[in-house]
């Protein structure tokens, strides 16, 4: 007897893995989940990963993300943030959820699509993934091809960027170069857990100001 995909349940907070699983199940799999889910899901040569993240995940998502745009409008810089839109590569035999990601050089070249297709369309410019209860695999974004690769487990940011088709760790994103964001993103994810929300973006949008100042 065959299980069905709603039979199974992911408590928040854990991983599902399944194998041998075809691009067409994929699919498949991805259909019947629906967009609007709180599960990711990811995919890699037939390995196919389903996880629910826990409330603490959720909110450094959300508040990196947030340091992340008030930061792209204080440069005055156009982006395009696409959350946990489902990134593949049937060729690759690829595909990743992102926790963020933002297109930022390549914004213009997918700014008014509804529907981005990696086939023809760049891959975003730099993805954020909050590693809590898992950690990401770095194979699924290096096919894909993304430049720029945030990981955060709760405590240190870590900026991986793409040289020669590989991640190489870095103390300097190549979207922000002037700035010390390894250390500075996650004082202010701290603050915001004493301070709020709001304070902290007002904060770091002044800091951000008086650097630009230096």
């Amino acid at each position: 007897m065959l299980l069905e995909l709603n039979q199974l349940v992911v408590k928040p907070g854990q991983q599902l893995l399944l194998k041998n699983i075809s691009w067409q199940m994929y699919e498949n799999i991805l259909e019947e989940l629906g967009e609007k889910r709180a599960a990711r899901v990811n995919y890699s040569q037939g390995l196919l990963e389903i996880m629910t993240p826990l409330p603490e995940h959720e909110d450094d998502k959300e508040i990196i993300g947030d340091l992340l745009k008030a930061l792209l409008e204080e440069l005055n810089i156009e982006f395009r943030p696409l959350g946990s839109t489902t990134y593949k590569n049937k060729q690759m035999s690829v595909g990743v959820e992102a926790d963020q990601c933002f297109y930022i050089q390549n914004e213009a070249a997918i700014r008014g699509k509804k529907r981005i297709d990696l086939a023809i369309d760049p891959p975003p410019d730099l993805a954020l993934e909050i590693d809590i209860t898992s950690r990401t695999r770095l194979n699924n974004y290096e096919a894909l091809g993304v430049p720029e690769l945030w990981r955060y487990d709760g405590e240190s940011l870590e900026i991986n960027v793409l040289e020669s088709g590989k991640y190489v760790k870095s103390n300097i994103s190549r979207n922000f170069p002037s700035l010390p964001l390894v250390d500075i993103i996650p004082h202010y994810v701290e603050q915001s857990k004493i301070k709020g929300r709001n304070a902290t973006i007002k904060a770091f949008r002044s800091w951000v100001n008086s650097q630009a100042k230096n």
